[in-house]
This record gives C-alpha cells, structure tokens and sequence, in this order.
C-alpha cells in the first residue's frame, strides 16, 4: 500500500518538474549561452548552449543605446502603471459600488483596450497624435509623453480588473462599523478599505508595468530615436542580423526582475498578488 501511494507523489512531482523545465528552459537557454565566449563565423558570433568557454565579454560590450532604451522602458513603465493606478482605482470604486445608469457599459469600455489587438492601438495612437499636430499644433509622436499615454491605456485595465476583484470580495460590515463608530467616509477609506484592498492595488500595478515593460507592437509606432523602448531595440536588433548582446541585456534584465520579484514576495508576498489578480 505504501509503495502505491508513493508512485502517484513520484509521477505527479516529475510531471511538475518537466511543466517547469518546459517553461523555463527558453530562459536558461538564453543566460546560459549569454556568457559563451562565441564561435566566429565569417565575422558573427554564434553563442552555444550550453556555453564553451565562460565570459563576460559580451556584458562589457552592452552598447550604450540598449542602456538608454532600458531606462526608457523603466520609466514609461513606471509612470504608465503610476498613471494607471490613479486611474484604475477610483474606476474600479465607481463599477463596483456606485449604481449609476450605464455601469455595465462603463466597465466593458475599460475592459476594451483588452480585447484590442496592441498594433491597432499603436496605429490609432499614431493617427491620433498626427490629427492632434495638424489640429493643435501639438506634437505628442516620438515623445515621452505619447509613449506613456499609449502604455497607460493598455495598463489601466489591468488595475481595474485587480482593485475590481478585491473589491467584489470585501467585506462591506468592516466600513458600517467604522462609520457607527465615527469615522467619517474619508478616514474610513483610508484607514480600513485601501489597506484591504492594497494587495489588488499592487497587483494591477504590477502588471501594468510589467504590460508595458514588455510592449513591442504599440512602441513600434510611438517611440523615435530620442526614445526608444528596449523590446523595440532587442527587435530592431534582431530583425536583420544575430546581436550576441541581446542575449547580456536580456539576462541583465531577467536577473533585475527576479530581484523586484524577491522583493515583492518579502513586502506583500506573491500569493496575495496572484490572488488578487486572477479573480480580475
């Protein structure tokens, strides 16, 4: 009896082990081979898996383009999921709590720009910022501030979805009692429904950065050579020709997010988040 129970754990744990292995083994390839020393073929280099000879070569030979383009890719993300946050937050409120006419429709139009393709958006942005130049005089194409304004419009629902979950689970006698206690609507916001509904905030916020983080079909339309996102120069730099410090920069990358993850993990726990997020 003991040996059969066994045997399930054994083939449920290898089953387990080989969905990971499936799943990460694109990641290993790629840092791993990143600190191969290279094969010169007519003048390219070919990185192996796994690596020949170990190196940082190709880390000391970032150039300085994919450095800018990943600060860039930072700080839109950062301000798309901040912009984002103060959006979807007091939208996620309105859907779930208010009774006003129209809610259902309201809440599919912030559901919308899931539901559209990233290059249709790119391309309306792009008309849309022209039509504003020719109009307004307003520049907003190739500028910091258009790039974000593409990125928040694909994060916000993400931070509605997540904040709208938390909400639908919250339980609503902890603001009556406060309230009977005293407390007006302000402080009772404040001190008892946005620490419970923190979890769904950092979540949203969460993948709303990490959407536009990410992004490639909406920054081909809207970056310029002033500001240029990193997926944008991995894709430049891979269209035509094989950039063995993709491979470096990617890596850099990949350890920076376990890092945030790390940290994310020790301040509200990744859990939580999960939690939060798929109910949304």
């Amino acid at each position: 009896m003991s040996g059969s129970k066994k045997l399930p754990k054994a083939l449920v744990g290898s089953f387990v082990f080989l969905v990971y292995l499936f799943l990460l083994a694109p990641v290993i390839v790629v840092a791993a081979a990143s600190f191969d020393g290279g094969k010169s073929v007519a003048g390219r280099a070919f990185l192996q898996f796994p690596p020949s000879d170990l190196t940082f070569y190709w880390y000391e030979q970032i150039q300085p383009r994919l450095w800018e383009a990943l600060g860039v890719s930072v700080s839109v993300a950062a301000v798309a999921a901040m912009v984002g946050t103060l959006i979807g937050v007091p939208a996620a409120l309105g859907i779930v709590r208010s009774n006003i006419p129209g809610k259902t429709l309201i809440a599919t139009l912030f559901r919308a720009p899931l539901q559209i393709p990233f290059i249709v958006i790119g391309i309306a942005f792009l008309q849309t910022y022209y039509y504003v130049a020719n109009t307004l005089g307003i520049g907003v194409q190739g500028t910091f501030a258009g790039l974000a304004l593409g990125h928040t419009f694909v994060a916000t629902p993400y931070v509605v979805g997540s904040v709208g979950a938390a909400l639908q689970r919250f339980d609503i006698r902890l603001e009556e009692a406060a309230l009977s206690l005293g407390a007006n609507r302000l402080t009772t916001f404040r001190r008892i429904t946005l620490p419970i509904i923190m979890p769904g905030i950092y979540a949203g916020a969460l993948f709303a950065f990490m959407v536009s983080f990410g992004d490639v079909p909406i920054a081909l339309f809207l970056t310029s050579a002033t500001y240029t996102t990193l997926p944008v120069e991995i894709f430049h730099g891979m269209e035509f020709d094989f950039e063995a410090t993709v491979l470096a920069i990617s890596t850099v990358v990949l350890l920076g997010s376990l890092v945030v993850l790390y940290f994310i993990q020790r301040l509200v726990g990744l859990d939580v988040l999960l939690r939060s997020g798929g109910s949304g």
